[in-house]
This record gives structure tokens, sequence and C-alpha cells, in this order.
């Protein structure tokens, strides 16, 4: 299961309320905010373990479905334009199938989400570009590495996604 952590502005966006927190795989687990770029609604998307950031558009309030399934889609696309293997896209992706929606619980994953909206840019041709650079950013909750290069060190031991 893949939670996604949102916050009190984006709950209220999407016009629904959060279940009680749950103790997920940090791997598995997304903090989520809205962010406004060129006056359109953007929704930024950052790992919780890794700091991978993914960035959707095209979401009006309430489509809190609409907005699942743009993630799943957009954060597939990302992988493998990365170089991910597919079989391990689809094992990560298959805790997607159940999306449950929580409240943000780490102020340091918060931090590198408003550090990384200071970043977004309007200069790339596609969001996938500007994805593949945001993610070439070090942080220092990951100790200086790539958000990138992290997930994907996280993401092919597969016993991270069992435990907490």
């Amino acid at each position: 299961m893949i939670t996604l952590r949102l916050t009190k502005d984006l709950l209220k966006d999407m016009k629904t309320t959060s279940i009680e927190d749950m103790n997920v795989p940090p791997l598995l687990s997304w903090h989520v905010n809205i962010y406004n770029l060129n006056k359109r609604k953007h929704i930024v998307f950052v790992n919780d373990l890794t700091r991978l950031t993914v960035i959707i558009d095209g979401i009006r309030t309430g489509q809190l479905e609409r907005l699942k399934e743009k993630f799943l889609l957009i954060l597939r696309e990302y992988l493998l334009r990365e170089g991910v293997k597919e079989d391990l896209i689809n094992t990560y992706l298959e805790f997607g199938a159940e999306v449950v929606i929580s409240k943000t619980n780490s102020r340091s994953v918060l931090g590198t989400m408003k550090e990384v909206t200071f970043f977004i840019e309007d200069d790339f041709s596609d969001n996938i570009k500007r994805l593949m650079w945001l993610n070439r950013i070090i942080h220092k909750p990951i100790d200086y590495k790539k958000p990138i290069d992290y997930f994907k060190e996280s993401f092919k031991d597969h016993n991270n996604f069992n435990t907490v």
C-alpha cells in the first residue's frame, strides 16, 4: 500500500479527509503539496525515504482519484526514462493498487519539499526533463546523495518494501 501524506491545504482542495496515521515503510510513503507555477496548480510529491520528487499538473479541485492515477502514471514513465528495470517498477506499483490518504508527519520531508519548490523552473520542454534535473540535486537528509540514485539503491533491495 502506498501512502500519500497530504498537507492541510491539499486535503481541503481535494475535499477529502485523512485516515488515521498508518505505519508504512518510508519507501512507500510520499508527502504531497500544492505548488503554483505560472498561475497553474501543480502537485508536488516527495518520497519520505529517498526525497525523490514527482510533479504533476492538470488536477482540479476534488479530483482525488485522478490525482492518484496520474501520480502512478507519471512515476512509471519517469522511472522508465531513468533506466529502472520494468519488473522493479511493476513490483513497486503493485503496492500502488491501494493508495491511502493520510496527514503529513515529517517536518524534514516538508522542508525538503519547500527546498525543491525553490528550484522548480519553467525552462523545461517537458515534465520528465524537469524531474530528471530536480532529482539530481543533492539533499542533506539523505547524506548528500542524489534522490534518483538513492531511490534506485533502495528500490533494488526488495526488503525495503516490507520493512518499517
